[in-house]
């Protein structure tokens, strides 16, 4: 005898139907892969010369800020201790875009320009997902000169561009604001802008999403941040000849007020499918540079205090809490990284080499990591195996350290004669040099 349905369970067949048809979360093919529901959203927050002698969980520096929001990343993900960018802003920027080394593009000083011919993070990520994921930057740019050209992030491959296309701001509370193609002078506190416009493009998204959100702080110039986001007391206006390093740390504090007001305003569910990544772009300014650290070993120079910054990692797709991995990652590194959480099978693509295993195993990464710069005057490159570190410039003059037993580069291993083993690592290390720069 054939069974059939009652009225009742077709209606109860076309409910169905029509909720799991029109579910926001509903599977998307992604070539052989499929982006799912726990799909990670992907918030990527990049301080502005912001070095490890200003960020609690490292030894250098003896005054530190008070936060709570990044000090709950480090306790609950991994920091990465040996992670190198670059000395200054720009280059860092594109080096994450691209996975490319800066003498590939270009960018290997503040002020360089992107070509908008190169494939961008955001792009790559909505090309190969099948258009899975929103993008948005939101911030600093400083990848198009000095900002004044009024061209727009947007055409680089993002969804969505607002902020500050220049370097940097003479004011915090006043500054050029583009957003939508149009630009105006904005008088809201710049970091909690950035937030606002944050808060405001994840309440609008439907679908997995990827922010980078590129705060100007704790940038110059030096300033007082509204009272209640720091806790460096009752700071009077800054003005040159003070001491500049409670202006300093108060634009961290309200940094991460504001990362703390983002955070609380991401509904509970969709936070918890969130991986959180948090890097400085550079060393600590010269001006507010603590021990070990020098004006001539921060922001700007090849030493560790210029290039060695934190990288945070915490949230979803991380089951390592609160450990520090000292494998050595570059900037570069971040491109396939971000590109293999959105789901894309890319464990190494240009010079990027993706660290997600690392998120939940222990494992080695690399075996030399890379930086350089050229500021108009001479191009310099540095390479190092973790332990040996060599300067290299275009006018022959080279530095070597041994970051073992002299990690903040005070005796130069060629003022005398290496022994074999050095030499030996010295050799290997411009071998190395060679093919990374072929």
């Amino acid at each position: 005898m054939i069974k059939r349905f009652k009225p009742t369970s077709y209606l109860l067949l076309i409910c169905l139907i029509v909720f799991f048809g029109c579910n926001k979360t509903e599977t998307t093919n992604l070539d052989d892969e499929t982006i799912t529901p726990s799909s990670p959203n992907i918030l990527f927050i990049l301080a502005d010369d912001m070095g490890k002698d200003a960020t609690n969980g490292f030894s250098e520096g003896n005054l530190k800020p008070n936060m709570p929001n990044i000090d709950n990343f480090t306790n609950s993900g991994i920091t990465f201790s040996n992670c190198w960018v670059y000395s200054t802003c720009s280059p860092t920027r594109a080096s994450i875009l691209t996975g490319k080394y800066g003498y590939r593009t270009g960018v290997k000083w503040a002020n360089d320009e992107l070509n908008n011919s190169e494939t961008i993070l955001q792009k790559y990520i909505k090309q190969q997902t099948n258009d899975s994921y929103s993008t948005a930057v939101i911030g600093k740019w400083h990848l198009s000169g000095n900002g004044l050209n009024q061209m727009n992030p947007e055409t680089f491959g993002m969804d969505y561009y607002a902020g500050l296309v220049g370097g940097g701001v003479q004011s915090y509370y006043q500054w050029p604001l583009l957003n939508n193609d149009q630009q105006t002078t904005e008088t809201d506190y710049i970091t909690e802008k950035f937030t606002d416009l944050s808060i405001d493009w994840i309440d609008s998204q439907d679908k997995p999403w990827f922010l980078w959100l590129a705060y100007t702080a704790p940038h110059t110039p030096f300033h007082a941040p509204p009272a209640e986001m720091h806790s460096q007391g009752n700071l009077p206006d800054y003005v040159d000849g003070m001491e500049p390093l409670p202006y300093y740390l108060a634009a961290i504090e309200a940094m991460d007020f504001q990362i703390g007001r983002l955070l609380d305003n991401i509904p509970e569910n969709e936070r918890n499918n969130t991986i959180i990544i948090f890097v400085g772009d550079n060393g600590t300014p010269n001006q507010v540079a603590q021990l070990p650290y020098s004006s001539t070993t921060a922001k700007g120079s090849l030493y560790q205090g210029g290039i060695n910054t934190p990288l945070i990692v915490s949230g979803a797709n991380v089951g390592r809490f609160g450990v520090t991995d000292d494998n050595l990652i570059t900037s570069t590194d971040l491109f396939a990284t971000i590109a293999e959480l959105s789901g894309i099978t890319v464990p190494s693509i240009n010079d990027s080499k993706s660290f997600k295993s690392l998120l939940s195993a222990t494992n080695t990464h690399r075996n030399f990591q890379y930086s350089e710069k050229d500021d108009g005057t001479t191009e310099s490159w540095v390479l190092s195996n973790g332990q040996f570190k060599l300067f290299t410039d275009s006018n022959g003059n080279q530095e070597m350290y041994d970051l073992d037993i002299d990690p903040y580069e005070s005796n130069n291993l060629l003022d005398g004669v290496l022994n074999s083993s050095q030499q030996e690592s010295k050799e290997a290390l411009e071998s190395e040099l060679i093919q990374i720069r072929n």
